[in-house]
């Protein structure tokens, strides 16, 4: 297949997702704004039909590997782009993610984001936005869930490096629970911008726990020894080599 016609065919599935994500969330707003269960109903609908359009329109086929956590656990996931967020979310229960405070104010994602019990987070105070965020989660830990923080903060280009971020290992102490690992190599078709979405295999895989209990220290070396190897190797297996791009 030509580079143009996967590029109009990824513009095709880019505009129908997002078109298919107001639609979606319009008609289930009046259920959603009064449950959580319509919420999370929606948004369950909104990504497993993305995972069925993305395999079915740019030939990108999604796996999730590993035991997927269903209980009150801290998934500590590596984020590349879009599609993991949606992965994760159709593969567990009720995933309830660490975001940024701007995306409260984006019209529909907001309003679910509230309705799912998301955690905003301000970026911008460090030391302020950690502590809040211990706060916010203990609280909203009331109701079960997962809680999904991406430990680099934002997303990471296939074979880019960027540090791992105090804020995991200060929520992992402090709510004590187990902290389960994600690795990924979706942005190796799926890139965190441009429109291209490139045919293939792409993959989240959930780790063994960390148990509770571990030193901040040692915990933060841990998890990222564990979630870059694992990274890596599931680019490897794609055929990406993330050491080339260094």
């Amino acid at each position: 297949m030509s580079m143009a016609l996967q590029w109009i065919r990824s513009l095709t599935f880019v505009i129908t997702i997002y078109g298919w994500m107001l639609v979606l969330g319009l008609v289930f707003a009046p259920y959603a704004l009064f449950s959580k269960r319509g919420a999370l109903r929606a948004c369950k609908i909104y990504a497993r039909s993305t995972i069925w359009l993305a395999r079915w329109m740019v030939g990108l086929r999604g796996e999730v590997r590993g035991p997927v956590p269903t209980g009150e656990v801290v998934i500590a996931a590596k984020h590349q782009s879009f599609f993991d967020i949606i992965l994760i979310f159709d593969a567990v229960p009720h995933a309830k993610f660490i975001m940024k405070r701007e995306l409260l104010w984006t019209p529909i994602i907001g309003m679910y984001a509230r309705r799912l019990g998301c955690i905003p987070v301000n970026r911008g105070k460090r030391g302020a936005a950690v502590a809040k965020m211990v706060k916010d989660v203990a609280k909203e830990f009331t109701e079960p869930g997962q809680l999904v923080i991406y430990p680099q903060g934002t997303r990471v280009a296939p074979g880019a490096t960027k540090p791992y971020k105090v804020g995991t290992a200060v929520l992992y102490e402090g709510l004590g629970y187990p902290c389960v690992p994600a690795a990924t190599n979706v942005g190796v078709f799926w890139p965190r911008t441009g429109i291209l979405r490139k045919p293939g295999h792409a993959i989240v895989e959930f780790l063994d726990p960390i148990v509770p209990g571990v030193g901040r220290r040692e915990f933060l070396l841990q998890l990222e020894d564990e979630i870059e190897t694992a990274s890596n190797n599931l680019m490897r297996e794609v055929g990406f080599d993330p050491n080339a791009v260094h």
